[in-house]
């Protein structure tokens, strides 16, 4: 039988190479025209790379973290719909033959059991009694919906669904192609009351020795790199400060309680990203970059806002451009625009690039400190937390303010303290004082 193989096309200009992120397909399984195969990641993007014709999938060529070139093997179609196993069935067709006398005669000790069942040894019937057949069926997967590396077969969002619920995909059979896990399946073993990591009490009287290896690849393998390399060259000094936001949380409410329908909804983030705007100017040297391998800081004019945003795919630091050109509103739809774009894989590759400074804020999570990493190649970044009511003093009185953190991270290489800590204290007048940002 000969194979019809599939190399890894061009996919996209400047790409010699991709890290295969996820196999959708296993050997053995039959395939459609367009049925997704496998997802490459670029430097660029993530990219799942389609069947180009019907056929059963004979192998595979590289696991998931390779990197294989553009041109490269990377799947072997049969011919027939058969599949590797079903060929080598059909090579030993002689010694099977050779075999079939015995085989005849043993059918009938499996006739044995009725009489087993009336004589009156016991031991026989009890290993039957001990091992009954529902409890693996309902328990335990089907041999076919565990990857080569003993993983259960599921796509990252049925991954994601199952963390959060708590349910152990190893004890979920799928219904898919070579027992892939899809939704449906989840959902059926979930109605069905099935084991839910944690639910029983014996978790806390149980010792556990399992350890669950999960390799790093793709975009998480990326941030590693990313961060390797911040943490590695860049000399880090962090600064911390509070703001008072009372006021500048009047004035969101106030422009909230106003707005017009298409206007955005504002958080925090839109006025700090305006502050950010007004006063780089006159602290050219934390917006821009360092380019160490020639020795040269870079100051840009554009205040180009990097948005840190996580996703269900890892850590994206979409681009707002030109802040300095906005206003509010604006600020706050771009912002909305390129972190949506993020969360849902829309994002281009210039809503990925081009920042000069970055803004990472947790929310509600925001805590009371951080030390954020710089963004490689800038020199800055700005970490903000969750505003929340404090007793503060406030002309010898002790009154409840609104505060919020930031902390802050800079290259001391480019950015002195004395210089990092005057961009926070310019920060913290804008904010502390709403009217500046406007004038």
């Amino acid at each position: 039988m000969t194979n019809r193989v599939f190399k890894l096309p061009d996919i996209g200009e400047g790409v010699v190479e991709g890290e295969i992120v996820e196999w959708h397909v296993s050997v053995g399984d039959s395939v459609s025209e367009d049925d997704a195969l496998v997802d490459v990641m670029t430097d660029k993007a993530t990219v799942t790379i389609p069947s180009p014709h019907d056929g059963t999938i004979s192998a595979l060529h590289g696991g998931v973290g390779d990197m294989v070139a553009v041109g490269a093997v990377l799947v072997e179609f049969g011919e027939g719909g058969e599949s590797p196993v079903d060929s080598v069935e059909e090579k030993q067709p002689k010694p099977e033959k050779t075999a079939e006398p015995k085989v005849v005669s043993e059918p009938e000790p499996t006739k044995t059991p009725p009489p087993v069942a009336t004589e009156p040894v016991a031991p026989p019937p009890v290993p039957a009694i001990s091992s009954p057949a529902p409890l693996p069926s309902v328990s335990t997967p089907t041999e076919s919906s565990v990857g080569s590396g003993g993983k259960a077969l599921a796509s990252p969002a049925v991954r994601r669904r199952a963390r959060e619920a708590g349910v152990d995909l190893a004890s979920v059979r799928g219904s898919g192609p070579a027992g892939r896990i899809r939704h449906a399946d989840l959902d059926a073993f979930i109605a069905a009351g099935g084991m839910v990591q944690g639910a029983a009490p014996v978790a806390y009287t149980t010792r556990r020795s399992d350890v669950e290896e999960i390799k790093v690849v793709g975009l998480r393998r990326k941030i590693a790199e990313a961060m390797t390399i911040s943490k590695r060259h860049i000399p880090h000094f962090s600064y911390f400060e509070e703001i008072d936001v009372t006021e500048l949380e009047e004035l969101r409410q106030f422009l909230n309680a106003t707005k017009s329908p298409e206007q955005p909804k504002l958080t925090y983030l839109p006025f700090i990203m305006m502050a950010l705007a007004k006063i780089m100017p006159n602290h050219p040297e934390c917006n821009g970059h360092y380019d160490e391998a020639n020795g040269i800081a870079r100051r840009y004019g554009a205040v180009n806002l990097g948005i840190a945003t996580q996703t269900d795919r890892g850590l994206f630091v979409p681009v707002v451009k030109h802040a300095e050109a906005m206003d509010v509103w604006q600020a706050a739809a771009e912002m909305q625009r390129v972190s949506g774009a993020a969360r849902d894989g829309t994002a281009s590759l210039d809503d990925l690039t081009g920042s000069t400074f970055t803004i990472t804020s947790l929310g509600r999570d925001g805590g009371l400190g951080a030390t954020p990493i710089i963004n490689h190649p800038e020199v800055a970044i700005l970490g903000v937390h969750k505003a929340r009511e404090m007793p503060v003093v406030r002309k010898g009185e002790i009154v409840v303010r609104r505060i919020m953190n930031v902390s802050s991270s800079f290259d001391h290489r480019i950015v002195d303290g004395a210089d990092g800590a005057a961009l926070v204290q310019s920060l913290k007048r804008m904010l502390e004082h709403p009217a500046l940002i406007f004038m």
